[in-house]
């Protein structure tokens, strides 16, 4: 005779919980593969794992659910362009994804970006609103907090901590060419992201937890679980040889950028400054160009397309004896944790959470725009060598930044939530 209560433990044991995280992509750059490696995590602790995107349909062991079409895309550019309404178009694609998670039954749900071109988040909050489900936001810059851009410390705007309006940054990403509606959108966003009551806010460093605390989501718990990478992948036995030899880098110091999408405030200006002044023997390697900006390089940068192989970039990261990430508005980008891990120092302006993966043994933090301060970095690497700094370089992405144990923080999350 079988004891009911063997039975109904068993059954718990079959039943999986389920994860669905939603993000603009899947797969690709640096969200895309954080959601990616929090399902497979989810996974390995018995989880079934759901992830919902937008746009770059990339290879993924979660269950994948595709919002909306190309169509849908173009339609929200069109609304945000004309109207300024990102956000607030995909009314039709949104309105069938509500469907799918009704269907799963997610145990949790955890959004990443929700800009993108792709949602619809005045009808996606009505039901999270209304669903008995515990919400954990991994918010990776500041357009939840803002009534239009994605950060705001360029041009030095701090109108979001009362009211956004008259948006001195309308016509950047998500750019809007005729109407500025700064100011419904701020209202709108806190009106439907404050209407959640079982949320957690996930900011991905301390300057980020900072801007949480003074926003209108200071009253939702949040805690910081910053980025991780594959440490195996991004290794100091990567060989950057090859790399040399074909970009003909024998016999020079190699400084390395890189960027999903290279704009102003990543830094390519200062790039281009900093290659009419750095000494004859020092190449600049920049990855994450379109072709015309390769095409407007001058002769002393090597320009490289955007590449999703994580192991071409490992052996860029080894082949480079410095990288360099002069950004002037971040939060906390995974491209520092990948140079640390493969053994390489890395130089960043003093810009939002860039700085908190790098110390003095691991490298340097110099003032924005600070192109004589960055010439004064590599003079230094050139006569200590990349070598004295890679065993702490390599230490500290292990001990800090390991994928595995960052992303264990989120499996205890939604334990704890449970």
């Amino acid at each position: 005779m079988i004891h009911p209560g063997i039975f109904q433990v068993n059954l718990s044991i079959m039943i999986k919980k389920k994860l669905l995280q939603i993000n603009s992509v899947i797969n690709s750059g640096s969200t895309g593969r954080i959601a990616e490696d929090i399902g497979v995590k989810a996974m390995d602790n018995g989880w079934e794992s759901y992830i919902a995107y937008g746009r770059n349909d990339g290879q993924s062991l979660s269950n994948k659910i595709k919002i909306g079409n190309k169509w849908d895309i173009r339609w929200h550019g069109i609304q945000t362009r004309l109207f300024d309404r990102h956000g607030f178009a995909s009314k039709k694609a949104t309105v069938k994804l509500v469907k799918q998670i009704q269907k799963i039954g997610p145990d949790i749900i955890h959004l990443h970006n929700l800009h993108g071109y792709y949602l619809n988040i005045e009808i996606l909050f009505n039901y999270l609103a209304d669903a008995d489900i515990p919400i954990v936001w991994t918010l990776h810059d500041c357009w939840p907090m803002t009534g239009h851009c994605p950060y705001f410390s360029y041009v030095k705007c701090d109108r979001w901590k009362t009211h956004c309006h008259n948006c001195p940054q309308k016509t950047n990403y998500p750019s809007s060419l005729c109407l500025d509606r700064s100011s419904q959108n701020h209202k709108l966003k806190q009106r439907f992201f404050c209407s959640v009551k079982n949320m957690t806010i996930v900011p991905v460093s301390n300057w980020l937890s900072d801007i949480v605390s003074k926003s209108y989501f200071r009253s939702y718990p949040h805690r910081v679980i910053h980025n991780g990478v594959n440490t195996n992948i991004f290794s100091l036995d990567k060989d950057g040889t090859n790399v040399r030899v074909k970009y003909h880098l024998q016999n020079r110091m190699v400084l390395l950028g890189v960027a999903g999408v290279w704009e102003e405030r990543k830094g390519l200006r200062d790039f281009i400054e900093l290659s009419r002044k750095i000494p004859e023997d020092v190449s600049i390697v920049l990855v994450g160009l379109t072709e015309k900006q390769i095409r407007e390089l001058p002769p002393n940068i090597i320009g490289i397309k955007r590449t999703e192989s994580i192991y071409e970039l490992a052996e860029l990261y080894n082949a480079a004896d410095l990288f360099v990430n002069p950004t002037w508005e971040d939060n906390f980008p995974t491209t520092n944790l990948e140079a640390l891990a493969c053994g390489t120092p890395v130089l960043t302006y003093a810009t939002g959470g860039s700085v908190e993966a790098v110390t003095h043994d691991t490298g340097f933090v110099v003032e924005q725009g600070g192109i004589d301060g960055i010439l004064r970095c590599v003079e230094t690497i050139k006569g200590s060598k990349k070598a004295s700094y890679s065993v702490a370089c390599r230490k500290r992405a292990v001990e800090n930044y390991n994928k595995d144990d960052r992303y264990n923080e989120y499996i205890r999350l939604y334990e704890e939530l449970l």
